[in-house]
């Protein structure tokens, strides 16, 4: 079984390849440079340099997994289709009007984004004469067919070939979306075209309507991204299975992740979370913060009790819009390699967000690049040297890095370049752990409790420094860091999630109430097994878990609690209160059980368990600072701003059990590892780094 796990970054490109049989386990590990324009360019240059590697041909990899940023990188650049819309009579304004909140409220420049650059225009956005009420989902006025025949001729007249169908309580009954889509498709067969109850089948018109807005705003580039993707690889002879990885966690396939592209707005980041859970249960580590540093941004997030974390609804959004999808509770800030370093007009010293990315990239990398970013930093201060940076792969001139500080920050600021490469790592380490603070602290995790794992080609670089400055309990550097989220990849499930509102009072259900509960959760369970079917999935590799999201009666946002596998009755409907009670503690510190607690939403995952990567074990060693793995001494710069004359290890070299004393900086193709004075690395069984201080 040869299976590949791509991840795309906007630097770099991930890539590990898995060759396992009963006679050898090899994992093969490379990275290229992302090709922004087209990322499947990267991503079969990719997959053809790992298989050259790991000598095998690319016509027999049984299996691809796959995380991109196609779909991030259109919203965030508001580089999507133009879309059209219809929605019920007197609702056309619901995407303007939103929640009638501000995110800054109190600011007067601040472009409220659902208003300044809409998903929908608002003369794409056409009403049509039809209702249904509540609580029902019985027609109260019949849906006009003219007038969906007449949109649907305005838009193939106007080019628009993104179209939408958004009806009020649509929800309750999506027979009107259903017949408009029809209708829709005999006029215009070549359009694109979403129901919101198909998308996302849920209460709250506003989130219903955005979220199917999103998906057809990114659905016709990401339907010709993996198809040609598809297409590059076949021409490659590749005709392995394609899996893409989701924003939950799990992997889908190619038909469903075209048909819902919103399940991959946070792809790329799911596969990195995923790798640390595997890197924490090869090492006993079930408490982990997570840190994925590439070039352009940075991604956090937390593992407790070897579980991870899942939004709460009301926060699942990208770019400031609501997008109700599950998805692993991760922050992204624009913190990375490559992120830029400036004296802003006020003389503020600054970093980020601004990334210098694939093209140009940090000065030190010699493609044009003029500005300091914190890679350059990195190389100024003897951190990174040019003949091991990626290998040799890339090589980098330290002399621009140098001149890109001192014309930028150190001349401007009457510093030296030291301090001002110093200066530079201190601010972008200063931002992240701000952002790890929100994402725990703020969260009411202790990091004191916690390992901090850092992954990314940078993660090794920043992890120690910021381990400090949260208390984090130790560090650990994953055996491939700079390939952790492509390694995720080849560690994920297969996973769908079904969803469909209720609106019940769970402490007053009849039994009438839990059937119509019970028949809900087994419509949507026949749904999974039909995609299942499709899979090839064999019935005993199905794995169902059964989500009831409530809220107190009057609450206005719900929270995920768990349901019995067997159906509902009024002897165990308690069990979903109490659950619901737990979170409501755990999130918010108090739970009220006097209080009535109502079924918003079934959710109904199903799953299905893939191989899984095994990594080999090392040989044992047991020694301090092993001369074996020695490679030279340089002279680096830490916090003290005094050069101190640094071993270099070689990662590939190092066996179970050897200790390395601070300061160490450890080698490999796809990241360095810091290990500053006062500070002790252990190496466990699988190559990952303990690192703890002295």
């Amino acid at each position: 079984m040869i299976r590949v796990g791509v991840d795309v970054g906007g630097t770099f490109t991930d890539i590990i390849l898995e060759n396992h049989d009963a006679s050898k386990n090899e994992v093969t590990v490379t990275k290229v440079s992302s090709t922004p324009h087209d990322q499947s360019e990267g991503v079969v240059k990719g997959v053809l340099q790992v298989c050259e590697l790991a000598g095998v041909k690319p016509g027999d990899i049984d299996m691809l997994y796959h995380g991109t940023t196609v779909a991030t990188n259109m919203v965030i650049e508001r580089d999507g289709a133009e879309v059209g819309m219809l929605t019920t009579r007197g609702f056309r304004d619901i995407l303007h009007m939103a929640r009638h909140k501000r995110p800054h409220n109190f600011s007067l420049q601040y472009e409220v984004p659902w208003q300044s650059k809409p998903l929908v225009k608002r003369r794409n956005r056409i009403p049509i004469t039809e209702r249904l009420m509540p609580p029902t989902g019985e027609v109260d006025v019949p849906m006009n067919e003219d007038e969906v025949r007449a949109a649907a001729e305005l838009f193939k007249k106007r080019g628009i070939n993104s179209i939408i169908v958004g009806f009020l309580f649509s929800f309750l009954n999506n027979d009107h979306e259903m017949r408009a889509k029809e209708i829709i498709a005999s006029v215009h067969p070549d359009a694109y075209i979403y129901a919101s109850s198909e998308v996302v089948n849920v209460i709250r018109e506003y989130e219903r309507f955005s979220s199917t807005a999103m998906n057809a705003y990114i659905g016709p580039k990401t339907a010709r991204y993996l198809s040609s993707l598809e297409t590059r690889l076949k021409k490659e002879g590749i005709n392995s299975q394609v899996r893409i990885m989701q924003s939950n966690g799990g992997i889908s396939t190619i038909e469903n992740s075209s048909d819902r592209p919103i399940g991959l707005l946070l792809s790329g980041p799911a596969g990195g979370v995923i790798g640390a859970r595997s890197t924490g249960e090869q090492s006993q580590i079930s408490n982990i913060i997570t840190i994925d540093i590439g070039g352009t941004s940075a991604d956090i997030s937390v593992i407790q009790d070897g579980e991870l974390r899942i939004k709460n609804p009301r926060d699942t959004e990208v770019a400031s819009l609501p997008v109700l999808v599950p998805m692993l509770d991760i922050d992204a800030i624009g913190a990375g390699g490559g992120s830029i370093a400036y004296v802003d007009e006020g003389g503020a010293f600054r970093v980020g967000p601004k990334s210098a990315g694939a093209v140009p990239g940090p000065a030190c990398y010699g493609n044009g690049g003029e500005h300091p970013t914190v890679t350059d930093a990195q190389v100024v201060l003897g951190r990174l040297d040019q003949e091991q940076f990626l290998g040799g792969d890339i090589i980098i001139q330290p002399k621009l890095a140098e001149k890109a500080i001192k014309t930028h920050i150190a001349d401007p600021l009457g510093m030296s370049v030291t301090e001002a490469a110093l200066g530079i790592l201190k601010i972008i380490n200063n931002n992240m752990a701000l952002a790890i603070n929100s994402n725990s602290v703020a969260k009411g995790i202790d990091p004191r409790g916690f390992t901090l794992m850092g992954f990314g080609g940078a993660g090794p670089l920043h992890a120690v420094a910021l381990a400090e400055m949260i208390s984090a309990k130790n560090i650990v550097s994953p055996s491939q860091p700079g390939i952790t989220a492509a390694l995720g990849l080849l560690v994920s499930d297969l996973k769908y999630e079904y969803t469909r509102s209720v609106l019940i009072p769970l402490n007053q259900a009849t039994d009438g109430d839990l059937a119509q509960i019970n028949e809900i959760v087994e419509d949507l369970k026949s749904e999974a097994n039909k995609q299942l079917d499709q899979d090839n999935v064999p019935k005993d590799n199905r794995q169902y878990e059964y989500i009831m999201e409530c809220r107190y009666l009057g609450q206005g946002f719900e929270l995920r609690a768990k349901m019995p596998s067997e159906p509902l009755t009024t002897k165990n409907v308690q069990k979903v209160i109490d659950s619901f009670f737990d979170v409501h503690k755990q999130q918010y510190g108090h739970a009220f059980k006097d209080q009535i607690t109502e079924a918003i939403t079934v959710r109904v995952i199903a799953s299905a368990d893939v191989e899984k990567l095994q990594l080999n074990k090392l040989e044992k060693g047991g020694n301090k600072n092993p001369e074996y793995a020695h490679l030279y001494n340089r002279d680096t710069v830490f916090e003290d701003n005094k050069p101190v004359s640094t071993p270099r290890y070689d990662r590939g070299k190092l066996k179970a059990g050897d200790t390395l004393s601070g300061p160490v900086i450890v080698t490999q193709h796809n990241s360095t590892t810091i290990i500053p004075p006062e500070y002790t690395a252990t190496i466990l069984e699988v190559g990952d780094i303990l690192i703890e201080k002295n």
